[in-house]
């Protein structure tokens, strides 16, 4: 298992470093700040066991992606920090780093329950794209810390919000090829 999870992992990086563009400087921290997110939708699709099912997955994704974009955008634009080359005034927060740690918060979510090493990749690409970012003199340390404490507790609320939307439900259905079973626990 640990295996398959793995090699899904390092070809998600591969193919997303493949395509990646260079614009205006930027580099590799333009594709790993959305690698998280999407080992989470490949593992999924890949059959790897997750925590929840698609709806839920693909709801608390999407809705943890909007309130940590919504999040970031409303800081930048109110805050206007320069950035540490002086090329404009929205270096606070990161938003690679947050969409980075929103990710890997979600991969750990989903996934930290088959193998720690799980949570242990997608928190060490959150932290390569957010030391990358200050490294390159796009963000002040204080913009990444900011930006990942933001998609780290966005996402943590979106998790709590979900588990009270789609309640858990103790209903099993199996299919055996000629006959299909309802179980109900109550």
């Amino acid at each position: 298992m640990f295996l398959r999870i793995l090699t899904t992992f390092c070809l998600t990086v591969t193919m997303l470093t493949a395509t990646a563009q260079q614009r205006h400087g930027d580099g590799i921290d333009d594709v790993l700040q959305y690698t998280p997110y999407a080992t989470v939708f490949i593992l999924k699709a890949a059959g790897v066991d997750s925590r929840h099912e698609w709806p839920q997955l693909a709801a608390t994704a999407a809705a943890s992606w909007v309130a940590s974009a919504g999040v970031a955008y409303v800081l930048k634009h109110s805050i206007k920090e320069w950035r540490p080359d002086h090329s404009d005034q929205r270096s606070f927060p990161s938003g690679h780093a947050t969409f980075a740690f929103a990710g890997a918060t979600a991969l750990h979510k989903e996934f930290g329950h088959l193998s720690p090493w799980v949570s242990v990749g997608g928190y060490t690409v959150a932290v390569l794209t957010a030391a990358d970012r200050v490294r390159r003199d796009r963000h002040h340390w204080y913009d990444v810390c900011a930006g990942a404490t933001i998609g780290f507790a966005v996402t943590e609320a979106a998790y709590m919000i979900s588990e009270k939307v789609f309640p858990k439900k103790d209903v099993g259905v199996a299919f055996t090829g000629n006959s299909l079973s309802l179980a109900y626990r109550w």
